[in-house]
């Protein structure tokens, strides 16, 4: 097994209880829509925070910031949002389509005791931020490593977290007084669920399947492709 690193820098080994714990988390992880009114601790949101805190960044530039959204007024600004998208979005669709989609419940956004927005600082590091030259676009990668963090220690935690990508950025940049350099990557209903589905939700309601494994691994390049 791989060599782990402690607190103290002493090198040793996970478990293999350890290994497969990690693995049933990280297939435990569910986007969750329906929520329980019970705010969550300070102490655990905290843990919840610090796990997200935590995460890779290119150049160690750490652009993440992290908005607590409590006020029910924002928060109702961010559902009059996703309700103009929600609508333009289902006509993009037609048929039984528009029909499922219609009936898919996206977001806890009022009825979760949190709302989080996580954003990106371009800013952050300076303008010569180590490994970010050619690629500035990391430290938009670098901020969904941090969400993916949280969504991690939040199940843990026995936390549900939602993302809400079916809102404008532009709003939100309004609702929250974004600076024109930071970017909303994640917003997000944060709290205890009603249940953690065995299966994603989208999947249950017959929206897409999980794709295999096999069709998605390549080796050395990409398949040439037929031009049709």
């Amino acid at each position: 097994m791989d060599d782990v690193i402690e607190a103290d820098g002493a090198v040793s080994n996970f478990s293999d209880s350890e290994r497969d714990l990690f693995y049933r988390i990280l297939a435990s992880r569910r986007d969750i829509r329906k929520f329980r009114p019970d705010p969550v601790p300070d102490e655990v949101l905290g843990r919840i925070l610090q796990a997200a805190h935590a995460a890779g960044s290119v150049g160690f530039m750490q652009p993440w910031n992290f908005i607590l959204v409590r006020d029910p007024v924002r928060r109702q600004a961010v559902k009059d949002s996703f309700l103009e998208v929600t609508e333009a979005a289902a006509q993009t669709y037609s048929g039984d389509r528009q029909t499922l989609y219609r009936s898919l419940k996206l977001e806890g956004l009022t009825e979760s005791p949190l709302n989080l927005c996580v954003t990106c600082d371009t800013r952050r590091g300076g303008p010569d931020v180590l490994g970010r030259h050619s690629i500035p676009e990391t430290d938009v990668y670098s901020t969904c490593l941090a969400v993916q963090n949280l969504w991690l220690a939040a199940r843990v935690e026995g936390v549900g977290v939602g993302w809400v990508s079916i809102v404008s950025n532009t709003r939100l940049r309004e609702i929250f007084g974004l600076p024109e350099a930071v970017i909303p990557v994640a917003y997000l209903c944060v709290g205890y669920p009603q249940a953690f589905p065995t299966v994603p939700e989208l999947q249950t309601a017959g929206w897409r399947d999980r794709l295999p494994l096999r069709d998605l691994v390549l080796h050395e390049c990409w398949p040439e492709e037929s031009v049709q």
